[in-house]
């Protein structure tokens, strides 16, 4: 008797179209066939036409020029700006002069003490040591500079998002308003504020505090917000019943139920501030920051390595005493704490005082370890010896050169060489496949700002670094972050690692690529990779090991190998932290990218810098709007979303 066996259904046209996605294509074919001959035989072919192109540069340039001349005579100048600048300065001076009365040993006591009582001795210990190396180095007075300017920028940032925060908590309708200007706070990069506060604060420590604030005001914002909104329903009802009125519902009940994002919030905001003071030295704002950019326009790798090393140490502390401090809330508080405190305030105010008596307030100079020299004669053994010339392998040199040939140059080409509608399309397409019409209509109308400010041939260099940055980022990074969620070992010898290139600023990333690779669009497409990749990697381990234990256990039992597991169940489930992780490598990528135009990355990054260089605010505006554009478009193509399943989408 025959056996009988059954045929794979086939797939006709009538099932392809059930597809969403194939529904999607068809339909932007369709109005593409209408559309593009329209625009074809309007504005031809080729790059943006310039009839489609708008002119800031008048407009920016009067807006300037009324600004440079009424900035020293106008009254909101004068009463306001002013009085705002003299505020600022005043802080920051009094708090650098308050650390430099208390001297080295009383701010390396303070930082420990503090540490001890919030995250216990192991922590302390290591804020002492890193104070200690900003002695060493030679870097005492510029870290109390930056200190100064941070305590002064943070407070401002923390009253400034807290309040924001606040209101969006408690008004649909501010949430509604605040929340695409905090989207564009966040993506527009570090460098594009500080054009617009230069010219009206001008050079120096005003500047570099407001645009801090402006910078690292928007997370604790978000975050506060996020806390105000999530707060337990039950109990803010249970509260409600007892006759409380809306302030003391406030007060009692959700900003107590926020802490945890309060206090979260406040670490983004100190890693931000700390990020955007070091990028403010090109302003003035002195300190460490200066130093490093100081160091990398003579491209004296040892000096801003002395300087690098600091911030780095004050990044890391930081960050581990507020993390520290964020798990610590709301367990049982330790007996006698209040006492501990107490004991550490009479230990700080003894070494304080004990260093004014001996007359040691200013670190000894005697005790200065200068690692410059040594460094750059290391950078010039590798220089001389890993730069070029390197048998088989090549040097880093020919390494940078042919990434740029074979990758950066025809990426870049080829996109500059797309018909302006044919790109509109495709993010069109990635875009509606992934999302839903209106993250479509979001992300063409970005690229079409683009076009509109006159830049989209520098757009499209920068989004060719972005994209080739981000193909190495995404498969080193999902590469490790597989092999880590696989291996407790892995993890745990990357945390540190990934913990310390996590908090440390953009600027200091620019110091080693300057120093391997020279100057050029290869070394900022470096920097951007390994800036991105702890974030990717971190992303990957964490959704992989989220997945369901109950669907690997039950692929295992059907004779599922490990590769079968990680290729048929892991990756699919894992699917939206992927996509998060690709979201999040491309923004990172894009703030890196940016900063490379100091080390010759060029396209929008050499614009921003340009204009900043030479206070031309249409330059540099107009650049630094479309980078925000295509932070947007970038996001909105990466950014999956729920509604794309529900009509309309």
């Amino acid at each position: 008797m025959a056996t009988i066996t059954a045929s794979p259904p086939r797939v006709g046209l009538p099932g392809l179209l059930k597809s969403p996605a194939v529904r999607k294509l068809l339909l932007l074919a369709l109005a593409a066939a209408i559309l593009v001959p329209l625009a074809n035989a309007r504005w031809a072919s080729g790059s943006w036409p310039a009839a489609l192109t708008v002119d800031f540069s008048e407009p920016l340039a009067k807006a300037s020029d009324w600004i440079i001349d009424n900035r020293d005579s106008h009254p909101l100048f004068l009463y306001f700006f002013g009085h705002v600048s003299n505020v600022v300065v005043i802080a920051v001076r009094a708090v650098y002069l308050g650390l430099l009365a208390v001297g080295w040993a009383g701010v390396t006591a303070l930082g420990a003490l503090v540490a001890w009582r919030v995250a216990g001795i192991r922590l302390a210990l290591g804020t002492g040591v890193a104070f200690l190396a900003c002695g060493l180095l030679g870097m005492w007075v510029p870290t109390m500079q930056t200190l100064a300017l941070m305590v002064v920028a943070v407070l401002a940032s923390v009253v400034v998002g807290a309040l924001l925060g606040l209101a969006a908590g408690l008004s649909d309708r501010m949430d509604r308003l605040l929340r695409p200007v905090l989207d564009t706070m966040q993506v527009l990069p570090a460098f594009a504020y500080l054009l617009p506060v230069v010219l009206v604060f001008g050079i120096g420590v005003p500047a570099a505090v407001l645009a801090t604030v402006i910078y690292a005001a928007p997370p604790m914002a978000r975050l506060t917000s996020l806390g105000l909104r999530g707060a337990d329903k039950e109990v803010l009802e249970a509260v409600e019943s007892l006759g409380s009125t809306a302030r003391q519902r406030l007060l009692t009940a959700r900003i107590p139920l926020a802490r945890k994002e309060l206090l979260l919030g406040l670490n983004q905001t100190i890693m931000m501030a700390l990020s955007m003071a070091v990028i403010a030295a090109v302003i003035g704002a002195g300190g460490l920051g200066d130093r490093v950019y100081q160091a990398l326009a003579s491209v004296d790798v040892g000096a801003a390595l002395a300087a690098g090393i600091p911030i780095v140490l004050l990044a890391v502390v930081l960050d581990r005493v507020t993390g520290a401090a964020g798990e610590r809330l709301g367990a049982e508080p330790e007996p006698r704490q209040g006492l501990g405190w107490l004991y550490a305030l009479v230990a700080f105010a003894a070494v304080a005082v004990a260093g004014r008596l001996v007359g040691r307030l200013d670190w000894p100079e005697s005790w200065v370890v200068g690692i410059a020299e040594p460094v750059n004669r290391a950078v010039d053994w590798m220089t001389a010896h890993l730069y070029s010339g390197v048998p088989v392998i090549g040097g880093t040199a020919d390494w940078a050169g042919h990434f740029t040939t074979w990758v950066l140059d025809p990426m870049r080409d080829g996109l500059q060489a797309l018909p302006w509608w044919s790109v509109l399309l495709i993010v069109a397409a990635l875009a509606w496949v992934i999302g839903t019409w209106r993250t479509a209509l979001t992300a063409v109308l970005a690229m079409a700002a683009i076009g509109a400010l006159g830049v989209w041939k520098p757009s499209l260099d920068t989004l060719s670094q972005v994209l080739a940055a981000v193909a190495v980022t995404l498969v080193v990074g999902f590469a490790t972050g597989i092999a880590a969620a696989r291996s407790d070992r892995l993890e745990r010898l990357l945390r540190p690692v990934l913990d310390v290139f996590q908090t440390m600023p953009q600027f200091v990333y620019l110091i080693p690529v300057v120093a391997l690779f020279g100057v050029g669009r290869a070394p900022a497409v470096a920097a951007a990779i390994v800036y991105a990749l702890p974030a990717v990697v971190r992303i990957t381990t964490q959704g992989l090991r989220q997945v369901d234990p109950a669907a690997l256990e039950a692929s295992g039992s059907l004779g599922a190998t490990s590769w079968q597991q990680l290729r048929q169940v892991q990756l699919p489930l894992a699917r939206p932290a992927l996509l998060l992780a690709v979201n999040q490598g491309l923004v990172l990528v894009l703030a890196v990218v940016v900063i490379g135009g100091l080390v010759g990355g060029g396209a929008l990054g050499y614009d921003v810098v340009f204009g900043l260089a030479q206070g031309d605010l249409a330059t540099g505006l107009v650049a630094g709007a479309a980078i925000v554009c295509l932070g947007l478009m970038l996001d909105r193509v990466t950014q999956p979303t729920e509604r794309r399943a529900k009509k309309g989408a």
